[in-house]
């Protein structure tokens, strides 16, 4: 005889006294339906209700975990940890997804053997005032194409925002997901992605808050949340970004040396001072860009052959490195300090090379404190 399998719902709990009940009636219909297909845990995974939500839960027969940790991401993983399930269904004790729908999660995912389903609103039926204005044509399209761009390799991300969702037990503990909070969702789907894992949509219903009911997603610090989450995995990003607009900036600040006057070009002054100063900008901008996934870089376990170069840098290689930047720093202000003499500290009469030197000195100088401030964080 066939094993059966072995599904766990967990429902991540905060105060949900009004609607924890017409989600657990749900539940139980389909724990008593499919009895004969799969072995159904109900799971809540309590995150310090101070009402009735742990009796409601015990009444309906669910079983009931502590989550310690506050947070939406902490009451997931904690379920998801304790749950017995082979297979893990979660969504909201809010009643605003319906667990009703569930079973095509679960046949989709028992069918493609994926690592994962998830329930996407924006291929199913939104109800009216089920998702504010914001969410469903600024907020989540905003945030799928993000993850898509930096992450997707063949599955793309219809849903980033979705609280819906199927999984195999053992893929999600590979994929070690630490977000405490809302920002669970995206990383959860960022995770799965990098891991090259299979995953599947099906479309749900999504229905508006039950009257009275306070929400407990807040729309700003959360977003926030989102986007800090998905910019942690994305060093890359920053890197090529940044080297995008440091080269081209630099390159254009050389030409402008060795053309030594304004050329219009359509229109546009080019390869004068003011463009010149404006290249220099653009540079130093390109470099704190590159910077910044480079002090991402030290969190990650997989970054570029650029940034691993200078985050295993041996320290004594470092030290040379740093005082050979220090050297032509300070060759440049000497030369600087000569060329104005000069002119008895009155007037600087080599402007293009002058912008060029300190242009040099202070790049220099900022890709040495990034390099030491990467190699701080990393001793962490």
């Amino acid at each position: 005889m066939k094993k059966k399998k072995s599904i766990s719902f967990v429902i991540p709990c905060l105060n949900e006294e009004k609607t924890l009940p017409l989600v657990l009636e749900k539940l139980v219909t389909i724990q008593r339906d499919y009895k004969n297909q799969y072995d159904i845990e109900i799971l809540v995974s309590d995150n310090g209700s101070k009402d009735k939500s742990i009796v409601i839960a015990k009444k309906f027969g669910a079983t009931v975990v502590s989550a310690l940790e506050k947070g939406y991401g902490s009451a997931l993983d904690t379920g998801i940890r304790s749950a017995k399930g082979e297979i893990i269904v979660f969504a909201d004790a809010d009643d605003t997804y319906d667990f009703l729908e569930s079973p095509a999660l679960i046949e989709k995912q028992i069918e493609t053997n994926c690592d994962m389903v998830i329930g996407s609103r924006l291929d199913g039926k939104i109800h009216t005032g089920a998702m504010p204005f914001l969410h469903r044509y600024l907020g989540t399209p905003v945030i799928n194409w993000i993850i898509n761009l930096l992450y997707a390799k063949k599955t793309k991300i219809h849903d980033s925002n979705s609280g819906f969702r199927c999984f195999k037990k053992e893929s999600y503990l590979k994929w070690n997901v630490k977000s405490k909070g809302m920002e669970f969702a995206s990383e959860l789907l960022i995770k799965a992605l990098i891991n090259d894992s299979t995953m599947y949509h099906v479309p749900v219903s999504l229905y508006p808050d039950k009257a009275g009911r306070i929400p407990h997603l807040r729309t700003w610090r959360d977003g926030m949340r989102h986007l800090l989450r998905i910019l942690f995995y994305a060093p890359h990003l920053f890197e090529r970004v940044g080297i995008s607009i440091f080269f081209v900036a630099w390159s254009q600040l050389i030409v402008s040396v060795f053309v030594g006057k304004v050329i219009t070009i359509s229109g546009v002054n080019l390869y004068g001072l003011h463009s010149m100063v404006l290249f220099s900008f653009f540079s130093i901008l390109g470099l704190s860009f590159w910077g910044t996934g480079l002090l991402i870089a030290t969190k990650q376990p997989r970054i570029s052959r650029i940034y691993q170069s200078i985050l295993s840098m041996e320290e004594d290689r470092l030290f040379f490195v740093l005082l050979s930047g220090f050297g032509i720093i300070v060759l440049a202000v000497i030369w600087i300090f000569l060329q104005w003499q000069k002119s008895g500290f009155v007037f600087i009469n080599f402007e293009r090379e002058f912008i060029v030197a300190t242009n040099l000195s202070l790049a220099l100088f900022i890709f040495g404190l990034q390099a030491v401030t990467a190699h701080i964080i990393k001793r962490d």
